[in-house]
């Protein structure tokens, strides 16, 4: 390991004074129970950056997923498609509501979900009699899926689509913010995430009545009477006051966030791409990334392995990650159903096999950054 004792993460939390200020005045008036104006104003706050009719608070993403999944009537025996080439919590909720899930690959151009494919499987589920509840179309690495497309798709099976927009909080689709295009949308705060809350999530809809059920079964359910009364089962899912202030300050800076992710990313690709069979992750043409992480590519036939260059910067105390293993590939969900892009084509088991992401965060130096860069060349020149 170098001399140098100085950690670089691959997504760290940055944090300014804006959250100190919301959270400063959360210990003044000694709000700090769950629920709070903080919450009530982070909610405010997020639906109008976003343009959705209504926001819900939550404790974490897959929260907020659970909770959509519940309100598209999700339950025991049926079927939910959702993108394979996502992080777990995207899908475990399903198997919450005893449900199934159905993997569907992703599409070269964004890597999320493919149309295509979402199409064909669909078909198949209605020769079936088996359409699914809902589709989960997941937008990875800060970039929308091709919602018009997987819309379309939908709608001629009457199926609600579930926009998983943990990654990708700031980003656009044709005009319109990443997370509002479905019927709900999430969004994440963990640590990792372009802001965060230290963790929490949020639920965004235009139905404003299914986010009061939402935020009901959120605060476990509990009638609106003076006793505590439960005519139904609820979770303790909601977001404390305190990490709403924390949310309500960090939602300040999203802008300049996102703008200092994509020079992280401008600044990579300036210096790698092309190099020895390097090739970054595409923006589609629909929409802009917030490129909450920069992801890069291997040729197939480069004799350099994402391994490699992830085990020479951890030798220099640098945090790199490989590209999200497929979940219809994960052991817990063996056995799953799972729709390829093409017959030719098995994008997300090809992209986890020559992909890696590097460290992307807002705030990222650029003497950090070349030192990334000098040590991922050194890598690829052994060739």
């Amino acid at each position: 390991m170098s001399t140098n004792p100085k950690r670089i993460y691959l997504s760290p939390p940055h944090l300014g004074e804006h959250e100190r200020k919301f959270v400063e005045e959360v210990f003044e008036s000694n709000w700090i129970a769950p629920c709070g104006p903080n919450q009530e104003a982070f909610e405010k706050e997020m639906a109008e950056y976003v343009g959705a009719a209504g926001a819900v608070a939550l404790s974490s993403g897959t929260a907020a997923i659970h909770l959509a999944l519940r309100l598209c009537g999700v339950g025991p025996g049926d079927t939910v498609f959702c993108s394979s080439l996502t992080f777990i919590g995207s899908a475990t909720p399903i198997r919450f509501l005893g449900a199934e899930p159905v993997f569907i690959d992703s599409e070269p151009s964004s890597w999320n979900i493919s149309p295509q494919a979402l199409e064909r499987a669909l078909k198949e589920a209605g020769h079936q009699d088996r359409v699914p509840k809902a589709v989960i179309a997941v937008n990875l690495y800060g970039q929308n899926a091709d919602m018009e497309a997987i819309q379309k798709a939908c709608d001629k099976y009457r199926v609600p689509v579930i926009e998983d927009a943990a990654e990708s909080l700031g980003a656009t689709y044709r005009g319109k913010a990443s997370g509002t295009l479905g019927r709900f949308g999430v969004y994440s705060f963990n640590g990792n995430k372009i802001i965060t809350t230290s963790g929490g999530g949020m639920l965004v809809s235009q139905d404003t009545a299914a986010l009061d059920k939402a935020r009901y079964w959120a605060t476990q359910a509990r009638d609106p009477v003076l006793h505590y009364e439960h005519s139904e089962l609820g979770y303790n899912y909601r977001m404390s006051n305190v990490l709403a202030a924390i949310g309500r300050g960090q939602l300040k800076v999203l802008d300049e966030r996102i703008a200092q992710r994509r020079a992280v990313f401008d600044r990579y690709r300036n210096a790698l791409e092309g190099q020895h069979g390097v090739r970054f992750m595409p923006e589609a043409a629909f929409g802009t990334s917030t490129r909450w992480l920069t992801v890069l590519t291997l040729d197939s036939g480069s004799p350099v392995t994402p391994q490699d260059i992830i085990a020479a910067l951890d030798r220099e105390n640098i945090e790199a990650r490989p590209v999200w293993k497929p979940l219809h590939l994960q052991p817990v969900f063996k056995g799953c159903a799972y729709h390829p892009h093409a017959d030719n084509c098995n994008f997300s088991e090809d992209v986890f096999g020559r992909g890696l992401c590097l460290p992307s965060g807002s705030s990222l130096s650029e003497t950090d950054q070349d030192r990334i860069i000098h040590i991922v060349q050194s890598v690829l020149k052994r060739d």
